[in-house]
């Protein structure tokens, strides 16, 4: 058998999309979200000497949540000022409370291994064998820590954590703390009836000691330097007047760019080709920045407005049902592409009198059949209004669940209403049960 190669030369013409890096980066532009977009343009200015940034105000408005009733909340003071990190909170108390001791020394040094959630990540034996110290000192050191604010704090799992904070509790329901500390696992797993007779107390006791868990926190420390992101500024706002829905544009929200043109006029007098040829870049990029921009902002308003368009009732019907609506349903109405549309909805949010809602959450898929209206979103809003109506003493199965909703007029497996139950955070029947 013989192999043969044969080799030959002929030509071929194809086309293809060079992406040029201001491509590249007009498709980013559009995928930032505020904050992103303000930091590009900060450091695009640090680069540019020919471009001025000006900061914009933010109203009250961009910072305060609202009732659903259209009224504000004073939800500003009721923020902690978490402007320290749990770590700093922690050192203040130690040198606050505890004396210049040797065992302080060891606090110091466990503080060091607590992660952001408040948990001691180092088991003290190893802390014994790096410091030196007795296993005694470095339990008394954590005694100490455990001893400190947020309560929950230095615990090593979460059943230490929970009992930490139910110890410092005077309102914690009587046998809570033991209950945490003998029997955690079978109250986790809801065997109640053995807690019960464990314990010798009703079924109705321990259903107050879950209830008054679940309250509890299982990250004590994340409270700390949790308000970034708090505040979030919304692209679009929504108004709505005499049942006329009217949508408008926040750009005033974004950052403002300024051609330096003083500082271009005194450096243009130079006869430095090097520095024409500068010139002209920087100008050059700071055209292409705000056209940019003004692509950025008509493209998300084009699609918000589409997006109002198609859920008008959501924003009519206090009960807020949305309509079945996709990507490619957005896209094919603006001649655009669906990668477009979607960097134009993520991270992107619309404001309302009755909340801020991020555009993408306006999607939501058919089910059933092809002529229905009925979107996923309608059937997991009347799923959680089934589950919250139902005898807590008797939970319904998931097969009721689909059951009723068939009769309803939502037309869906078993399979998905499990799976749009854990979607929505809710138990099964049997950990539903309460016993009250």
């Amino acid at each position: 058998m013989k192999f043969e190669q044969q080799f030959s030369q002929q030509q071929k013409q194809t086309q293809k999309l060079a992406m040029t890096q201001q491509l590249q980066q007009s498709i980013q532009i559009l995928q930032y979200n505020t904050e992103d977009l303000a930091d590009f343009i900060d450091n695009r200015a640090l680069e540019n000497p020919l471009l001025e940034v000006v900061q914009p105000t933010y109203s009250a408005n961009h910072t305060k949540p609202r009732k659903s009733s259209g009224e504000e909340m004073d939800y500003l003071s009721q923020i902690p000022d978490n402007s320290i990190s749990l770590f700093e909170h922690l050192i203040d108390q130690v040198h606050l409370n505890y004396r210049d001791t040797y065992l302080r020394k060891l606090v110091l040094y466990l503080v060091e291994y607590i992660d952001l959630n408040g948990f001691l990540k180092i088991s003290l034996e190893e802390a014994a064998e790096k410091t030196g110290g007795s296993a005694i000192q470095l339990l008394d050191a954590l005694t100490l820590i455990q001893q400190l604010d947020p309560a929950g704090v230095g615990a090593r799992d979460l059943q230490e954590c929970l009992m930490l904070q139910t110890e410092r509790d005077n309102a914690a329901p009587h046998l809570a703390y033991v209950v945490l500390e003998e029997k955690f696992e079978e109250l986790v797993d809801r065997k109640w009836e053995k807690i019960a007779k464990y314990f010798d107390v009703s079924l109705s006791d321990v259903q107050e000691i879950f209830d008054y868990i679940q309250n509890l926190t299982p990250t004590p420390g994340a409270v700390y330097g949790s308000t970034e992101g708090l505040f979030i500024i919304p692209d679009l706002t929504v108004k709505i007047d005499d049942q006329k829905i009217k949508v408008s544009s926040n750009r005033k929200s974004m950052p403002e760019i300024k051609f330096q043109s003083n500082y271009f006029e005194r450096m243009r007098e130079s006869q430095d080709p090097e520095v024409i040829k500068y010139l002209k870049d920087k100008q050059q990029d700071y055209e292409w920045l705000k056209k940019t921009m003004q692509q950025r902002g008509d493209t998300i308003f084009r699609v918000g407005k589409a997006i109002v368009q198609h859920q008008t009732e959501f924003f009519l019907n206090k009960e807020r049902p949305l309509k079945p609506l996709t990507l490619k349903d957005i896209s094919e109405e603006l001649k655009i592409h669906e990668s477009t549309v979607s960097r134009a909805v993520n991270g992107k949010y619309l404001e309302t009198a009755f909340g801020v809602f991020e555009l993408k959450s306006f999607f939501s898929k058919k089910i059933g059949s092809e002529t229905s209206e009925r979107s996923s979103n309608d059937a997991k809003h009347l799923l959680q209004r089934l589950v919250d109506q139902e005898d807590k003493a008797k939970p319904l199965s998931d097969q009721k669940l689909t059951d009723l909703m068939k009769e309803k007029g939502v037309d869906i497996s078993r399979r998905t209403v499990a799976k749009y139950r854990d979607t929505l955070n809710i138990a099964g029947s049997s950990k539903r049960k309460r016993y009250d």
